[in-house]
């Protein structure tokens, strides 16, 4: 090469390769935003979770919540070596050689002890960066097995994320399960979902919707044994035999979606309520932790306090819960999320 077209293809080429760069660059910071960093083997994990792909049944609800209350049972602080261990058997559950997920701790320390959120992440397709939490907290009040509240949640959300397992939608899924929500930590900064919405906020990301499922495994066909906070005006059912989904005012088009796409699919009734947030029982469960760093939550329950008659007693054992009706939920709720990550 002659020497001036060396210069010229140096004058040429010097600016196009760092244009190259840059654009490599910002490409890589787009990809690469807090919590989705770029996994090059993602297609071929997906396909390998597809595997375990599995319609939510009755079996495996059973199965969950047999573990849960009976194996583990009591799960909380004043009993760390159980809380742990149903730490581990939810990771363990969600893993690969499993259900197939890559799963995330998120710990931090309550005085002496360390405790940790879980979350399993199914990446979304064209709206990758929108994401739809569904959560639940896996702890249990003191000397209480925690059938209702929360193994049904628990149990629930394992086997959501076990029927969406490869399967990718428009919006990522974030299938979370908390640690903490019971007193003494409920609504204080050692609570598992205040902890985790913080970082949420503080990572800007795009929390599109949160479902929280907390207490969803008791009905009832009896006269009178459905109850309503106090202030509570309307006309409401009598019998404790359907779910509610329950919004604050922001929330008011994902409590009434809610409603609409799991009766599409569910023999269980619903009913969706926008109510004010110090209404007792409103806020109430995890979904008030995304209220207060401004995202979308609702709750779904089946009242819990106001139908139970065993709410955080010894008594709520696995013989409480009506495993064909939460397994009909679940199903519903399946239908829920179908919807909220394909908008």
């Amino acid at each position: 090469m002659k020497e001036g077209a060396g210069i010229r293809f140096a004058i040429v080429a010097l600016p196009l390769g760092l244009l190259i760069i840059g654009i490599g660059s910002m490409l890589m910071t787009v990809l690469k935003k807090p919590g989705h960093d770029v996994d090059v083997n993602e297609a071929i994990r997906m396909e390998a979770a597809s595997i375990n792909r599995k319609p939510v049944n009755k079996e495996d609800m059973e199965r969950y919540l047999r573990i849960l209350t009976e194996e583990i049972g009591e799960r909380n602080l004043g009993v760390p070596d159980q809380l742990e261990k149903s730490a581990v058997w939810i990771e363990s559950t969600l893993r690969g050689g499993n259900i197939g997920y890559k799963v995330e701790r998120q710990s931090y320390s309550v005085g002496d002890k360390e405790v940790r959120n879980l979350i399993a992440e199914l990446p979304g397709g064209a709206r990758r960066d929108e994401i739809v939490i569904i959560g639940a907290h896996y702890d249990t009040v003191p000397a209480c097995p925690g059938a209702n509240d929360n193994g049904s949640g628990v149990a629930g959300l394992l086997s959501l994320a076990r029927a969406f397992a490869g399967d990718s939608q428009d919006c990522t899924i974030r299938f979370v399960f908390f640690a903490n929500e019971e007193p003494p930590y409920f609504q204080t900064n050692q609570m598992g979902s205040v902890q985790y919405a913080k970082r949420c906020k503080e990572r800007g990301e795009n929390i599109v919707a949160m479902l929280a499922l907390d207490t969803i495994g008791f009905f009832s066909e009896d006269a009178g044994s459905q109850k309503y906070p106090e202030g509570m005006d309307g006309d409401y059912p009598e019998k404790g035999n359907f779910l509610a989904f329950v919004a604050n005012d922001a929330s008011r088009y994902f409590a009434d979606a809610a409603r609409v796409s799991f009766m599409s699919e569910s023999g269980i009734p619903a009913l969706a309520s926008v109510l004010p947030e110090e209404m007792p029982g409103v806020g109430w469960s995890d979904h008030w932790s995304f209220w207060q760093e401004g995202f979308p939550g609702v709750m779904v329950t089946d009242t819990a306090p106001y139908r139970y008659p065993h709410y955080h007693k010894p008594t709520d054992t696995l013989d409480k819960i009506d495993i064909e009706k939460l397994t009909e939920v679940c199903k519903g709720l399946k239908a829920v999320v179908d919807v909220w990550a394909n908008p």
